[in-house]
């Protein structure tokens, strides 16, 4: 059960160590693009790719949906990245309901994992199987590992490293549980650092914060959903940016939000402690571009700002 490129790893790599997948459950097709055309989830397309049965319920309680689930026969379901599961679907298959969570359990229960973690600037992460209950995120841990995040990373690197990884886990984790190898413990019971979903507010930048705690913010939301803030010309126009990549800078002679430029490749953000300088950004309605692809179209005057 699963729905992006994320759970589409894991599927591949159980198909490759040669798992009886009785089917695939997934999201229904969504329109895309300028066109709205129905768009299967990647992981339809992969499971339809390799011949593989695929059911796509609207919802999980549907009779219809369940009588096709039972009749599949499976003695273990297997989730990646999809959706919140009622108790008559996890406890169907005689084996049981795991699922692969990107963060190592029980810190950053939730739906971005990745993110808060890049986010609060932790210099480790992780993937956990674990067996599904009521409350969610939090049953007993089958398996985990660790996976280091460096200065350099983005939300982006460290949810290709944790496909990777999770998927290799998954592998791991159906051929324990087949074989009955599998010693469950509970979750640690302690105060959490959750990962809730994000919004678009959780997304601005506050630039009275200081270089580090941006930076952070800036590539644990890089490349989706991205940071943003609103670039102030001197005659009062705004307009929204996107950014994408910084790096901190010792300039400390800018207030928070005041920019200094070249006018040729160079973008410093003042913050509430020392500068970042901006690599990679997003101007409303034009394309993602670096620094000085940007400066060639779009000239900062003295007194620009970000707000």
């Amino acid at each position: 059960m699963g729905t992006p490129d994320f759970a589409t790893e894991s599927l591949r790599a159980l198909l490759s160590a040669g798992a009886n997948i009785v089917g695939v459950i997934t999201a229904p097709d969504k329109p895309a693009g300028r066109g709205r055309k129905l768009k299967p989830s990647p992981v339809k397309e992969f499971a339809l790719e390799n011949g593989l049965t695929v059911l796509q319920p609207e919802k999980l309680k549907d009779p219809v949906f369940l009588e096709e689930l039972r009749a599949l026969k499976a003695d273990l379901q297997v989730v990646v990245a999809f959706r919140m599961l009622p108790e008559v679907v996890w406890n169907m298959p005689p084996k049981g309901t795991f699922n692969l969570h990107a963060s190592l359990l029980p810190e950053y229960r939730g739906a971005a994992p990745i993110n808060w973690a890049v986010i609060n600037g932790e210099k480790k992460t992780g993937v956990t199987t674990f067996f599904l209950k009521h409350e969610i995120d939090t049953g007993d841990i089958i398996f985990q590992e660790e996976v280091p995040i460096s200065k350099k990373d983005n939300a982006g690197t460290v949810h290709d490293k944790l496909m990777e990884i999770g998927a290799s886990l998954v592998v791991k984790t159906v051929e324990a549980v087949a074989g009955d190898n599998i010693k469950p413990v509970p979750q640690p019971q302690k105060e959490l650092k959750p990962a809730p979903k994000i919004f678009k507010e959780d997304c601005r930048i506050d630039w009275n914060a200081d270089s580090e705690e941006i930076y952070n913010l800036i590539r644990g939301l890089s490349p989706y959903p991205a940071a943003w803030t609103e670039l102030v010309l001197p005659d009062g126009t705004t307009t929204s940016v996107k950014i994408f990549e910084t790096k901190e800078n010792d300039s400390d002679g800018l207030k928070a939000g005041e920019l200094y430029s070249d006018n040729k490749k160079l973008i410093l953000a003042g913050t509430a402690g020392g500068a970042l300088k901006i690599h990679e950004l997003q101007i409303a309605g034009k394309k993602r571009m670096k620094a000085e692809d940007f400066l060639r179209g779009h000239k900062l005057e003295e007194g620009a700002r970000f707000e």
